[in-house]
C-alpha cells in the first residue's frame, strides 16, 4: 500500500490559530500529523510559518485561498505557497452569490486560466466542492460535473469532500473513480447516521471510508486532509481521534 501521508485542515482549528497559531501546530505535529492544509496565516508571514514547519517537521500539503484573493493577487499567491512549501492552491467555497448558472460559466473560464499560470509556475490548481455544486444545471449535468469536465484535466484538480458528496446523495468512490488521477488530495470527514447528518470523528459515522481508503493508490491520491467543519468536542481531541481511526486501517502511519 502506497504510504500516503495525513494532513489537517487547519480550518478545524480556526478557534485555537486565533489564540496561538504557532503553538496549535506544535500541536499538530505532537499527534503525529505529517502535514497542513492552510486556512490563512492568522497575521504571520510565509516565511515565520515556513521555518516554524521545518522545526516541527510538517509540510505544508495544501492552501485553501478566497476565489477572491485568486483573482486579484494570484501572483502573491503563488509566491507565498512556495515559501510555504505548499505544491497545492485550493479553490474553497463560493459565497451565496456566486452560484448561478451564469455565475459557473465565468468560474470554469477563470479556473481554467488561473489554472494554466498557476501549473506554469510548477504547482497545482485545485477545485474543492460543497453540497450546492451537486444541483444540476440547464444542461442537467451538475455544477461540480461541469466544473470538471469543462476545465482541462492539466489546469485544474479536485479536491473531493466525500462529506459533501455523501450528504447530496453521491457515492465518494464513484466520484475518485470517474475523476481517477485528478484527486490529488481528499478530504476525510464522517457524518452522523442520525437525521442531523453532523459532522463527525473518523470511523464514529456512516461514511464507508474504507472504500475511500482502498482507491486512494489507484487514483493517485497525494494527500488524505482530515478536516471537521464543527466538532462537538474539543478539536484537537476531535482531530487525534480521526487520526488514530486511520492509523487503524493505514498501518504505514503507525510510527515505532
Amino acid at each position: 500500500m502506497k504510504n500516503i501521508p495525513v494532513a489537517v485542515q487547519m480550518y478545524t482549528l480556526r478557534d485555537q490559530c486565533a489564540e496561538d497559531f504557532l503553538g496549535t501546530l506544535a500541536k499538530v505535529a505532537e499527534l503525529g500529523y505529517d502535514g497542513v492544509e492552510f486556512a490563512g496565516l492568522f497575521g504571520h508571514s510565509p516565511e515565520e510559518v515556513r521555518e516554524h514547519l521545518d522545526k516541527l517537521g510538517l509540510k505544508a500539503a495544501s492552501s485553501h485561498v478566497p476565489l477572491s484573493d485568486l483573482k486579484t493577487n494570484l501572483a502573491q499567491v503563488i509566491e507565498e505557497q512556495k515559501i510555504l512549501g505548499s505544491s497545492y492552491i485550493v479553490c474553497p467555497f463560493l459565497m451565496p452569490d456566486e452560484r448561478s448558472e451564469e455565475d459557473y460559466l465565468s468560474l470554469i473560464a477563470f479556473l481554467q486560466v488561473a489554472g494554466e499560470i498557476v501549473e506554469k509556475e510548477g504547482l497545482t490548481l485545485c477545485y474543492h466542492n460543497h453540497d450546492f455544486e451537486l444541483e444540476r444545471l440547464s444542461d442537467g449535468r451538475t455544477a461540480l460535473e461541469a466544473i470538471l469536465n469543462d476545465t482541462s484535466p492539466e489546469f485544474l484538480k479536485a479536491e473531493f469532500d466525500i462529506y459533501w458528496l455523501q450528504k447530496s446523495g453521491e457515492q465518494p468512490v464513484e466520484w475518485i473513480k470517474r475523476f481517477k488521477g485528478r484527486t490529488p488530495i481528499v478530504h476525510l470527514k464522517d457524518m452522523t447516521t442520525d437525521e442531523e447528518k453532523a459532522f463527525a470523528e473518523l470511523g464514529t459515522g456512516g461514511v464507508d471510508l474504507e472504500s475511500v481508503l482502498h482507491i486512494g493508490e489507484e487514483a493517485n491520491v497525494q494527500w488524505w486532509v482530515v478536516e471537521q467543519d464543527v466538532c462537538r468536542r474539543n478539536p484537537l481531541e476531535s482531530i487525534e481521534m480521526s487520526l488514530h481511526y486511520l492509523k487503524s486501517k493505514l498501518p504505514y502511519l503507525t510510527k515505532a
